[in-house]
């Protein structure tokens, strides 16, 4: 795919080298292209300046995340005499790195943190239940530079909700007809004419979200599928085994299994996606649970972004994902007639609420 977002780029390096500079919290969804931002800002950056790091790769324990750090960090920084006694002593150690380190040069330190909330996992350790806003606080009062990102919206706006006001939260753009239109004109067989008209479709269906295009794209341009349009594409895409049913599996999946009460939840996103919006009663009912519970549960849900509520009415936050969990949270696999059918009703209501093309 091409890369649109030159304007949320340039704000975002902008806001890093500022004087005195504010911390970009760069939050989406899953696929929405947080982690690819944060690598065409480290291109942009003088390399012995920067250190990425993927924390939801390497955290684990705080002693071995900071022997990670530590192993693949270009900075100045004074090192602990001795290996840490315990969590607390590595995670001390770990805030002090970052509030310290220095580039070689003794300039500041920039730090792109992507998955920043992953931190949440130091909290079973003892002695470490306030792990986030430690960090928060003591990167805040940093001269170094840092960039955070997370997939969940909702729990980094609660964390940011009492820090100081050097952090500036900065919401993923979603993709527009004209930033696809060009991806689609690189495909076989699309004139400029038809690339704008499937562009349009494309949008409609994926809701312009960066993972769920570059599936449908991928599809469309695969000579294989001959596949010439895109809901023909997107029913490829959703069946069983499809590049986009498989995104959606991954996001329903991870989110679940972060949020609390995983079996309850999954038996409210299946009411929801049978019938949606539905307010706490007509849930707690079907759920045959009492109003208390029933809003634990949607509160956990809304935690972790896939269900909202819009005037106490509650829905599954991403259209994609409800189809797919319309379709793919049965005893068995859909068949083709099934996905047809059930992409066929999504798209005719996706796209009845856009706007038509002059």
């Amino acid at each position: 795919m091409s890369t649109p977002y030159h304007d949320f780029d340039a704000a975002l390096l902008a806001t890093v080298l500022a004087t005195p500079s504010a911390i970009p919290v760069i939050v989406g969804p899953c696929g929405g292209g947080r982690t690819t931002m944060l690598h065409r800002l480290r291109q942009r950056l003088p390399p012995a300046s920067c250190q990425y790091v993927a924390l939801d790769r390497v955290v684990s324990t705080p002693e071995r995340f900071l022997a990670e750090v530590a192993a693949t960090s270009a900075f100045r920084w004074t090192r602990p005499g001795a290996a840490p006694s315990g969590p607390r002593e590595a995670f001390d150690s770990l805030l002090n790195y970052l509030a310290h380190a220095r580039t070689a040069s003794g300039e500041p330190a920039t730090f792109l943190l992507d998955e920043f909330l992953e931190l949440k996992t130091f909290e079973h350790f003892p002695g470490l239940r306030q792990v986030v806003p430690m960090t928060l606080a003591t990167i805040a009062t940093s001269a170094n530079r840092f960039v955070l990102s997370t997939r969940f919206v909702s729990r980094m706006l609660g964390d940011l909700r009492d820090a100081p006001d050097r952090f500036t939260v900065m919401h993923v753009p979603r993709l527009a007809d004209s930033d696809v239109a060009a991806d689609v004109l690189a495909l076989p067989g699309f004139r400029s004419d038809s690339a704008e008209e499937a562009a349009r479709v494309v949008v409609a269906l994926t809701s312009g979200r960066p993972g769920y295009v570059a599936d449908l794209l991928k599809i469309l341009g695969d000579p294989a599928e001959r596949n010439r349009d895109a809901v023909s594409a997107f029913v490829a895409g959703m069946a069983p085994g499809g590049g986009i049913a498989r995104r959606c599996r991954l996001s329903y999946e991870f989110r679940l299994h972060r949020a609390r009460g995983y079996g309850a939840l999954k038996a409210i996103l299946g009411i929801l996606s049978e019938e949606e919006p539905a307010n706490l009663t007509e849930i707690a009912l079907r759920m045959q649970r009492t109003p208390g519970s029933t809003k634990d549960y949607l509160g956990w849900l809304e935690d972790v972004d896939l269900v909202a509520c819009h005037r106490k009415r509650y829905t599954i936050a991403d259209p994609v994902l409800r189809l797919w969990a319309t379709l793919h949270t049965q005893c068995d696999a859909p068949d083709e007639a099934r996905v047809v059918d059930m992409v066929q009703r999504y798209a005719l209501g996706r796209l009845s609420a856009v706007t038509p093309r002059p």
